[in-house]
């Protein structure tokens, strides 16, 4: 009996202990592809709310995707294998769209910060190519590219909710339209029939 437990607590403490373990990838063609957006940039601000967090980046260098200068993605905190964001901290982002201006930040991403120290730098030893290296390959063969002028978020691509007066002025139209649309109908039956 004090074997079973063992192993059971074993079992238990290893998957545990591997859960935030990600798939190693090189940094390549294939890999690039299965990302939407990929940006070097700062984090401006964090708002925690659970699983719904956001980031915004200011973007400094974009090589691949549309996006605007400050750009949010999404996040959930709850989650144990999160990404450590802190404002002001450096990253390379690796990312898709989650809508047309947000996207959604995955754990098991190329994702990394810059640190400072070489020696600290445990995205070197996981990845096989420093921070500096990462972004020459990026430069180089994605090029950098311009970020959108304004905010794709404003007033103008969103769904406009009528007032209460404009409301009545739509329904009116719009009763107004069926009534005229049965008369006519009527009329047409009435000549051929």
């Amino acid at each position: 009996m004090k074997h079973l437990f063992i192993i059971f607590l074993l079992i238990l403490t290893s998957k545990t202990s591997f859960a935030c373990q990600c798939p190693l990838s090189l940094l390549n063609e294939k890999e690039i592809a299965k990302y939407e957006i990929i940006f070097k940039g700062y984090v401006k601000s964090i708002k925690l709310n659970k699983s719904n967090s956001e980031a915004i980046f200011t973007i400094s260098e974009l090589y691949k995707g549309v996006i605007a200068q400050d750009f949010k993605v999404l996040f959930n905190d709850e989650d144990p294998c999160k990404l450590q964001l802190r404002v002001g901290d450096e990253w390379i982002i690796y990312t898709t769209y989650y809508q047309v201006d947000k996207a959604k930040l995955d754990f098991c991403s190329r994702s990394r910060y810059y640190i400072k120290n070489i020696k600290e730098d445990f995205f070197t030893e996981t990845t096989g190519i420093s921070y500096d290296e990462e972004l020459r390959y990026l430069q180089s063969n994605l090029g950098l590219h311009k970020l959108l002028k304004g905010n794709p978020n404003k007033v103008e691509n969103r769904n406009i909710i009528p007032n209460s007066n404009q409301l009545i002025i739509y329904l009116l139209a719009s009763i107004l339209g069926v009534v005229i649309f049965y008369i006519l109908i009527n009329k047409l039956f009435k000549k051929y029939s």
